[in-house]
């Protein structure tokens, strides 16, 4: 877990709990960023995004989260070759309203049957994938 060096992060109660829970803790400073890569990296991505999509616009960046959000979330990782999305949900979206959820049958279907099982597969090929890559 990466952590910046807030109080309440720091209380005896959350070190406790933490310790006992088995997470270990790497804190950040801000003269002393580089707690973990795999963050850093995807600090940085994220700055990125924000940057051309505020542009000129410095005030409203606050608006363009969920606009940002969305397109990281869609773009493929390249240690699993796969978007977020595609993760979770077995496809990727090409708009947000794709993800807005339609209302459940109360009747069986094979074929959603069918394509939980296929996402159960795809869940198990990027876990493969990932342990090949982190070797």
């Amino acid at each position: 877990m990466v952590s910046d060096r807030d109080t309440k992060f720091l209380s005896h109660f959350w070190l406790t709990l933490w310790r006992r829970l088995g997470t270990h803790l790497k804190f950040n400073t801000s003269y002393h960023p580089q707690t973990d890569d795999q963050t850093e990296v995807t600090n940085r991505t994220l700055a990125t995004l924000l940057r051309v999509l505020v542009k000129r616009n410095i005030k409203g960046w606050d608006e363009l989260l969920c606009h940002a959000k969305f397109a990281f979330n869609r773009t493929p990782s390249k240690a699993t070759g796969l978007s977020l999305f595609q993760v979770v949900y077995g496809n990727n979206p090409r708009t947000p309203l794709d993800l807005v959820p339609i209302s459940s049958p109360t009747k069986f279907s094979w074929e959603a049957e069918k394509r939980a099982r296929e996402i159960q597969e795809l869940h198990a090929k990027v876990r493969e994938k990932i342990e090949k890559f982190n070797k």
